[in-house]
């Protein structure tokens, strides 16, 4: 009798045992890891984007687990490539990516892939030709960097005469969406017929967009506006501006739209910024990753472009 007793206990324990092994904890384990790698987190642009992409995972809870990332500054290429690596190391399902370097990081991601990892674009655009070199297809999730530039160009080229000096201040120039931001400033500019004196790298960043700014203004004093490629750079020219006593008489413009310049763009300072939606970017990432994950669609099959909105913010 006690020997049946036991026997009835011990299969009512492996049941329990079972169905804790298909229970919450179980399902948890099931839930895709989605990886999101930013740029630098001291830059407004990506600390609204990771909590876009937080808010949108808090929303979604039961559907993914986020884990979430970004370099200390903008041009540490091998930091960026050391979290993917970490990142796969981990086993996500899928990695969300804005890369620091358009050729750099395309090695790490095809490693990435290799492993069944599966990889989606956002922000800046890697390059077509080294994605193809690697015989790689990876959705970018993003706007046209170029019109967007296009769109600010024009607006402050209301402001300008034909013949009159600009400077242009460009991120990081071995980014895909430095170069596109600089050419579409340089449409605007050509159809305005003004006069670029110059395209140099702020790299992005306050510090280096002020130094660019404050050398332009230096070398070329009668210069009329300063067209930087983000907002963090654009907040370095208009330091340069006022350091140099020219504040009201050169016009500034950034790209992004962060907080920090809202004030500015109310009381002149900043002329006009353009809006990428930083946080929608990271969200539609990952929702085109986590389709693909669900319906195990091979990354050679993934779609090649999701265009996202850009506009002109002005006072």
């Amino acid at each position: 009798m006690l020997q049946r007793r036991h026997a009835v206990v011990t299969v009512g324990l492996s049941i329990l045992a079972l169905a804790g092994a298909w229970g919450p904890a179980a399902r948890a384990q099931d839930k895709p890891k989605v990886a999101l790698v930013m740029k630098s987190l001291a830059n407004e642009f990506f600390r609204t984007m990771e909590d876009g992409a937080k808010a949108h995972q808090k929303a979604h809870a039961g559907e993914y687990t986020l884990l979430s990332n970004g370099i200390k500054n903008e041009t540490d290429t091998a930091a960026q490539i050391k979290m993917v690596e970490q990142m796969v190391a981990q086993k996500v399902d899928a990695l969300v990516i804005a890369p620091a370097d358009s050729k750099a990081l395309v090695p790490v991601l095809k490693t990435a892939v290799d492993r069944g990892v599966r990889v989606v674009n956002i922000d800046n655009r890697l390059d077509p030709a080294a994605l193809q070199e690697k015989g790689l297809v990876i959705p970018f999730v993003g706007p046209d960097n170029r019109a967007g530039a296009r769109l600010v160009g024009d607006y402050l080229a209301k402001q300008l005469k034909a013949g009159d000096k600009v400077g242009i201040i460009e991120g990081v120039s071995t980014t895909t969406n430095a170069q596109q931001r600089t050419a579409g400033f340089k449409d605007a500019m050509e159809a305005g017929k003004m006069t670029v004196v110059g395209v140099q790298s702020g790299q992005w960043e306050i510090d280096k967009g002020n130094t660019v700014a404050a050398g332009m203004l230096r070398e070329h004093p009668d210069l009329k506006a300063l067209l930087a490629g983000n907002d963090s750079m654009a907040l370095g020219a208009v330091a340069a501006v006022k350091a140099a006593g020219k504040a009201g008489k050169v016009f500034v413009v950034g790209y992004d739209n962060i907080q920090a310049i809202h004030p500015m763009l109310k009381d002149g300072r900043v002329l006009a910024t353009a809006d990428q939606f930083a946080a929608k970017q990271a969200v539609f990432g990952i929702e085109e990753a986590l389709k693909a994950v669900k319906n195990k669609t091979p990354q050679a099959q993934m779609p090649a472009e999701v265009k996202t909105d850009v506009v002109l913010v002005t006072k």
